[in-house]
């Protein structure tokens, strides 16, 4: 994907102006940047949920404007901080919808349609969940259920706006081990919106950092992430360190 002077406003003034960007594909991007940024802004825009005022993005060789709803989630995934669903639905039910876009007028269920949905449930570890119903899941467990949902689109990126939000510490952890490993076997090219800047360090092979709608830094963790951006973008001190396990790690020392 690659987005050229992208501009976007909600009213006045501009939010995002002549943003450019290109997104490696099988590569894991993460975008980053205190709250108002504009992260989540231009990963819908990124999704088609919002429409640019100006300049272009282009998906595989295609104009993002141009392309169909049904043929852009052949494509394209998402999963947003906030999903809604009946909460008496079974996991198994869920996932199913991530098929819609395969399916034709009056088509029924195909051995495909079957196929994509076990294995959206095997790799997100949920086989043994497929007849419980959403409310009987913990959080963490129905953040799994979404991404089998969009991994039952079978598309080629996807997008996740705050995965980790409102999950505790392991369930966070769970799942960006488990974006990873979707990252790693599938080699399915994910950008996700973080909050968490040593989780984004981590799991990343590229960062984003914005700030007041425009980026600021683009690049590898190691690469760009400095005492000196942190202060600059987040307004707080904090010490670098390099672990043999953790690898980089930010620590905070106070406003």
């Amino acid at each position: 994907m690659d987005i050229h002077n992208l501009t976007f406003s909600y009213g006045t003034p501009t939010f995002i102006h002549e943003l450019s960007l290109s997104i490696q594909k099988g590569a894991i991007t993460t975008i980053l940047g205190p709250n108002g940024s504009g992260k989540s802004t231009l990963l819908a825009l990124m999704a088609k949920s919002l429409s640019p005022k100006s300049g272009e993005i282009m998906f595989d060789g295609e104009l993002l404007s141009s392309l169909q709803a049904k043929t852009l989630a052949k494509k394209l995934a998402v999963v947003y901080q906030q999903n809604d669903a009946p909460m008496d639905l079974t996991v198994k039910k869920l996932t199913a919808y991530g098929r819609q876009p395969h399916r034709r007028l009056l088509s029924g269920w195909t051995d495909a349609d079957e196929q994509a949905v076990q294995e959206a449930l095997a790799v997100t570890n949920l086989l043994t969940k497929a007849d419980v119903s959403l409310a009987a899941l913990s959080g963490g467990e129905r953040q799994r259920v979404w991404i089998a949902m969009a991994l039952a689109q079978q598309s080629e990126m996807l997008l996740l706006d705050e995965p980790t939000t409102f999950l505790d510490l392991y369930y966070q952890v769970e799942t960006l081990e488990l974006i990873r490993q979707l990252n790693h076997k599938k080699k399915l090219t994910v950008v996700m919106v973080l909050h968490d800047l040593n989780q984004a360090i981590r799991y990343s092979d590229t960062l984003v950092v914005m700030n007041k709608g425009a980026i600021v830094q683009y690049g590898s963790p190691l690469d760009i992430m400095t005492k000196q951006l942190v202060k600059d973008v987040y307004g707080i001190d904090v010490v670098v360190r390099h672990d043999e396990d953790a690898g980089m790690v930010m620590l905070p020392m106070g406003l």
